[in-house]
């Protein structure tokens, strides 16, 4: 990087200071016992083990690291991949025991609110921590004047409502880095210093929705997200630039390594604080001793100081450590803000954004209801949708059914498109708009054949002619079979590629295909490369987890 701007930070005393990157203090697990490794820890080969750990899909590039890990070890990682809401309720449920040895997200914060998982949580060592931050770029933050003086998160938000520049951020029920943000950025802007509690959400809700009205991306994941910042400012997706990523510091770090853009991101850090991800590697309460001897192998290893540094350098993260060198360029001495300590002030929040806060979205169902979906895929159909509507109240069901001020358009074809049946939530009283969604969706009957590209462009055409474009637009196609009439799939990308040329240039609008029953993968993969969405798999019962990972994009 070229320029960081640099916050010179006051010192504070934040309320989770176990969770800053730069705090020298050994963090304390849930079970009250420090998880430091002192310096002159030796570690030594003992028996191979296979450590089993559900972790964020971010933590990919450890793998090189881990890979040496387990021949100084014997300790072999076996990482399976979720998000951080899934995680959470896969632990607080208990389907992780006996499944996994431990659990490695970029925070365990949100999973101590929820009592069920606390308690299933043991000895928790921090292993690196990353910042998140806003990353510009680098023509914006000059303009700005961002990248040579101090800025708050106030700053940011009032250039954001008029308009100065525009960020792209992972949803905050879906993704540690969305949820950081938001955190971040309310904390700061209620100014107090204290834990947010729904009193304080109140109060800066309206600020926040200034903030927030420069938001024009959203995702389930980082990665997604990243990956759509750079296409479209390289020009290889249609529609205006983005000018800002919201993301992890290494995240960033990793966009400016890669030289991709013609300027690198600006890094900037608000002087009054931020959320960082301390990534602990967590044992699950109830392993047995060869598992517990082997996450304490892999966490004194992970702590030793050359690995640290080793992490540093790879990862762009910051060192766990005290005394360890921050990657080149970067402010040390950063504001931790607090994290709220309760279930009912996260809820507070995200229900808030959700709501309120954040600009609301269009989004079209294109179901199959062709002969082939009679009987029992029509039920799981209107089960899995169903749950949208509020019958679902897991921790993920709440935060996945739709939303006030929220647009859904329900559009069911056989060998033809249907009648689009629109409904709207409803801001101040949206459960009787949610049972109307669900009255629809139980009214499905099935036959016929299937088109499932002119069901597509009839989509398209939909979400085209609606007069409030300032919203976040999507399709979401569910069939269980091949396309039997109309378009063929060459004629879709043909259309897609079209719309490339109009005048204006319409915003991109992913599709998200979802598997089922028989239906073609290589086709529905086709169709997510086409309009740069993404497949979902809804086979063997998870149709219903598919519509709900969806909303993370939507």
């Amino acid at each position: 990087m070229r320029r960081v701007a640099v916050a010179v930070a006051v010192a504070v005393t934040a309320v989770f200071a176990a969770a800053a990157c730069t705090s020298g203090n050994p963090p304390v697990g849930p079970s009250g016992t420090s998880s430091s490794t002192p310096s002159t820890v030796r570690v030594t080969p003992g028996p191979p083990t296979t450590l089993r750990v559900l972790a964020g899909s971010e933590l990919a590039d450890m793998q090189p690291i881990l890979d040496e890990a387990a021949k100084a070890t014997g300790v072999t990682v076996k990482m399976t991949f979720t998000g951080t809401l899934d995680g959470a309720q896969t632990v607080a449920e208990g389907r992780a025991d006996g499944v996994y040895d431990a659990v490695w997200f970029s925070s365990t914060r949100y999973l101590e609110t929820i009592p069920a998982a606390r308690q299933r949580l043991a000895s928790s060592p921090r292993i690196m921590g990353s910042p998140v931050v806003l990353g510009l770029r680098e023509p914006v933050a000059r303009r700005l004047g961002w990248d040579r003086t101090p800025v708050t998160w106030s700053d940011i938000a009032d250039a954001a409502k008029r308009g100065e520049f525009t960020f792209a951020m992972t949803d905050p029920a879906a993704s540690n880095t969305g949820f950081s943000a938001l955190v971040a950025v309310a904390s700061a802007l209620e100014g107090s210093g204290r834990v947010l509690d729904a009193a304080a959400i109140e109060r800066v809700s309206a600020s926040l929705t200034g903030f927030f009205a420069a938001q024009r991306l959203t995702a389930g994941s980082s990665g997604w997200l990243t990956d759509a910042f750079l296409r479209r400012n390289l020009g290889a997706d249609p529609g205006p630039a983005l000018d800002g990523l919201i993301n992890y510091e290494a995240s960033l770090i990793a966009v400016n390594r890669t030289r991709k853009l013609p300027e690198p991101l600006v890094l900037v850090y608000p002087t009054d604080g931020v959320v960082s991800a301390d990534y602990p590697l967590t044992l699950l309460a109830g392993v047995g001793d060869a598992a517990r001897t082997a996450h304490q192998r892999l966490a004194d290893y992970l702590r030793m100081p050359d690995v640290q540094r080793a992490i540093v350098e790879r990862t762009a993260r910051r060192a766990a450590l005290p005394g360890i060198a921050l990657p080149p360029g970067l402010p040390d001495g950063l504001v931790e803000l607090p994290f709220p300590g309760t279930r009912s002030a996260i809820d507070a929040l995200l229900t808030a954004y959700f709501d309120r806060i954040r600009r609301p979205s269009r989004t079209v169902y294109v179901l199959d209801v062709s002969g082939s979906m009679a009987g029992a895929r029509l039920n799981a159909l209107e089960q899995a949708l169903s749950g949208l509507t509020g019958t679902d109240t897991s921790l993920s069901g709440q935060y996945c059914r739709f939303r006030s001020r929220e647009d859904v358009i329900l559009l069911p074809f056989n060998q033809t498109p249907g009648k689009p049946l629109a409904f709207t939530i409803d801001e101040q009283n949206p459960q009787p708009s949610r049972d109307a969604v669900r009255t629809a969706i139980t009214g499905l009957r099935a036959g016929g054949d299937t088109a499932v590209y002119d069901s597509l462009v009839s989509a398209y055409k939909v979400l085209d002619s609606a007069t409030d474009q300032d919203r976040f637009s999507s399709i979401v196609l569910m069939t269980d079979g091949e396309s039997n009439s109309g378009r063929s799939l060459a004629d879709f990308q043909a259309f897609v590629a079209s719309r490339s040329g109009a005048t204006p240039v319409p915003v991109p609008v992913p599709v998200f295909p979802i598997l089922f029953g028989e239906a073609a993968e290589s086709q529905m993969q086709a169709i997510a490369t086409a309009t740069r969405g993404q497949l979902w798999d809804g086979r063997n019962g998870e149709l219903a987890h598919a519509f709900c990972q969806i909303r993370g994009y939507q």
